[in-house]
């Protein structure tokens, strides 16, 4: 039976994941913050998990936390932040500190390290990003999960690592996403970015982590020296690749509407309202997901990647997107979100 590690389990992602590795037969520990929701811990108690209390941003704690495990899934993160300093703290210093304690590990164990499509960049029209490709982030956010990569890649020679680049991912439980779901319930509204249509590959979170198991189990790992041509890196994504209209229909569809209104939002007009929310982050010391570095994204064209290398693992999204979305809104419904 093979023993994992889980960082950030008890956020979205790493729930699913959770959930997979136990339904496979393995030997599940999870690192959560003393912060953690208790609602969130106690999910992945009864999921048969075990808990372990630490935070990727001490070090001190993480040697216990990996002691005696053949995979570490390093998914822990900030997806949004008041200033770079956070996002560095966690998304570059965390990963360090990770494949820091894996290195000195009696025997350390394969690092699976959970980064974004933001950390490689926009693409063109019809031109999925590939792995190859060298990367070029236009968000904080995504320099901040780039730089973690390079953190692991220093550790390669020491620590079998593979990074994982998601795209946008949604599912159960994912608050984020929710907010469109619960916008088009409610109003038959759906607010797209720019005039012109903007494709986008996504993920939902059990197919993820069937990714990034099948990754751990047979993928290929980072060179020790240099990262060539991409090796060891992996996106996971559906090759179904809407616009964000289209994206908009098919949730309205798996709410059950007939009628679905679409509103571009000119990118000006986009900036003030990111803007705007950013100030009310600031104002309540909180951070939004919609602010200034989620525009510079919105701003930068397409978000597509390529998926030949995750497929020639024998990767294949379970379901289709339409039956993911009516799945997600189901969820939504039964657990009183919508």
């Amino acid at each position: 039976m093979p023993s994992v590690l889980i960082t950030g389990a008890s956020g979205f992602i790493g729930s699913h994941l959770a959930a997979a590795l136990t339904q496979r037969g393995d030997d599940v520990r999870c690192l959560v913050r003393h912060t953690s929701p208790v609602d969130r811990v106690e999910l992945l108690q009864d999921l048969g998990t075990r808990i372990a209390r630490g935070d990727v941003c001490d070090s001190s704690c993480l040697a216990a936390a990996v002691a005696d495990v053949d995979v570490v899934y390093h998914l822990a993160g900030r997806t949004k932040a008041r200033s770079v300093a956070e996002f560095q703290q966690v998304n570059q210093q965390g990963v360090d500190n990770v494949a820091r304690a894996c290195a000195a590990a009696t025997n350390p164990p394969v690092l699976i390290f959970a980064s974004s499509l933001a950390a490689a960049g926009s693409s063109e029209r019809d031109r999925p990003r590939t792995e190859a490709e060298p990367p070029a982030p236009v968000s904080k956010y995504g320099r901040s999960k780039r730089d973690g990569e390079q953190a692991a890649a220093q550790w390669a020679g020491q620590v079998p690592v593979s990074i994982i680049r998601p795209p946008a991912v949604f599912g159960e439980r994912d608050a984020d996403m929710f907010v469109m779901f619960r916008m088009i319930a409610r109003s038959g509204l759906h607010t797209v970015p720019g005039l012109r249509p903007m494709q986008l590959s996504l993920i939902h979170a059990d197919d993820l982590a069937r990714g990034m198991m099948l990754v751990a189990d047979r993928g290929e790992r980072l060179p020790p020296d240099r990262d060539a041509n991409g090796t060891g890196v992996y996106f996971v994504a559906s090759d179904e690749r809407p616009t964000y209209a289209q994206w908009g229909h098919m949730i309205s569809t798996a709410l059950g509407r007939d009628r679905l209104r679409v509103l571009p939002i000119p990118m000006p007009a986009m900036w003030f309202a990111c803007a705007g929310s950013q100030l009310v982050g600031w104002a309540i010391r909180r951070p939004t997901i919609v602010n200034l570095d989620k525009y510079r994204e919105l701003a930068a064209g397409h978000w597509i990647c390529a998926t030949e290398r995750i497929r020639a693992l024998g990767f294949a999204p379970a379901a289709s997107h339409a039956d993911r979305l009516r799945q997600t809104a189901g969820w939504y419904r039964h657990a009183g979100w919508l």
